[in-house]
């Protein structure tokens, strides 16, 4: 019955309320590995309770179970993923580079991102990390030579390149204050659109960094969760910016990014809703990106689209260079 309280709870309150943030941080598929140890246990009777309480907490997890499996990040389309994909669909790579390449080889670092191949990389991250704070970076000729040809679009900390020609970069603009200091355009600038020329139609994508939960670590301290209040707010301000241009836009659409969101945070469910979610083209049963090494067990990077084929979606790992694991994507527009 417990459990079952904590899934109706997160239900309701993921993504309405604040404070639900820290509950979010669970890895997701606890909403599917705990009601059936439960339900396990109670079909088994390891229950020393009367029968007919082993059979209420039997029907409590089942419930559980069914609440549960929307927030746990399976991808039942695994199974029936896959097919062929045509002549001409669009490759795209959406990776969070973990301070661009900071602490990698710089060879390394554009030999990996080349060898992709892709057409359309949207890029997170594009700042070192110095003295507990970002600080901008540099490296246009690095960009210059590594992908000559390419159009390049830059805001903050995000980059967008192109093989198609960039014809728009429409401002999200969003309730979080915004400066002429790019400081100031990293803290408010989390969303960099650019309406790309394809085949004569447009195509509009979007990079997308949503601020992270936590940054404040003393969990006893008044402070601790002043800060997780404010980082709600500023993630709450970049989320509807982000649904308001996306919901007037009418072109095709690539929304792709790191959104530091999990498949079970109900900031996500006016996109999940309202638009394709890539994942439906992976091979994974449950797909994840972060962390890159060892158990990776939360899905933070998403893509989703309006008006595309998808044909092939995964994750891959960044050979070392970033906690996070690379989005690639073959698509077409529809």
């Amino acid at each position: 019955m417990a459990w079952l309280a904590v899934t109706v709870l997160h239900v309701v309150f993921s993504g309405r309320f604040w404070f639900w943030v820290l509950p979010d941080l669970v890895p997701p598929p606890v909403f599917v590995v705990v009601p059936s140890a439960l339900l396990a246990a109670a079909a088994a009777g390891l229950c020393p309770r009367p029968r007919r309480w082993a059979t209420t907490a039997g029907a409590a997890a089942a419930v559980a179970l069914v609440l549960g499996c929307g927030q746990a990040g399976l991808n039942p389309r695994a199974l029936t993923a896959g097919g062929r994909v045509p002549a001409g669909a669009l490759r795209v790579v959406s990776w969070n580079t973990e301070y661009w390449d900071q602490a990698d080889d710089p060879a390394h670092f554009y030999r990996y991102l080349t060898a992709w191949h892709a057409d359309v990389y949207l890029l997170q991250e594009y700042l070192h990390w110095v003295n507990d704070g970002p600080q901008p970076v540099d490296d246009l000729a690095g960009l210059r030579r590594a992908f000559p040809g390419y159009h390049l679009a830059i805001s903050g900390e995000l980059v967008t390149l192109s093989r198609y020609p960039i014809v728009a970069t429409p401002r999200i603009a969003t309730a979080w204050p915004d400066g002429p200091s790019w400081y100031s355009r990293f803290e408010a600038r989390k969303v960099l659109r650019t309406d790309l020329s394809v085949g004569g139609r447009t195509l509009s994508v979007y990079n997308v960094h949503i601020p992270v939960q936590l940054g404040e670590r003393r969990l006893l301290h008044p402070s601790f969760y002043r800060d997780v209040h404010t980082r709600v707010r500023h993630r709450t301000a970049e989320y509807d910016a982000l649904r308001r241009d996306v919901a007037a836009n009418h072109d095709p659409k690539l929304i792709a990014g790191d959104f530091n969101t999990t498949p079970s945070m109900g900031e996500v469910r006016w996109f999940r809703s309202h638009l394709s979610d890539a994942v439906r083209a992976d091979h994974a049963l449950y797909p994840a990106s972060w962390p890159a090494s060892g158990p990776t067990l939360w899905r933070l990077d998403w893509a989703f689209t309006s008006g595309l084929h998808v044909y092939r979606y995964g994750f891959r790992g960044s050979e070392g260079m970033s906690d996070h694991r690379a989005q690639y994507l073959r698509l077409s527009l529809g």
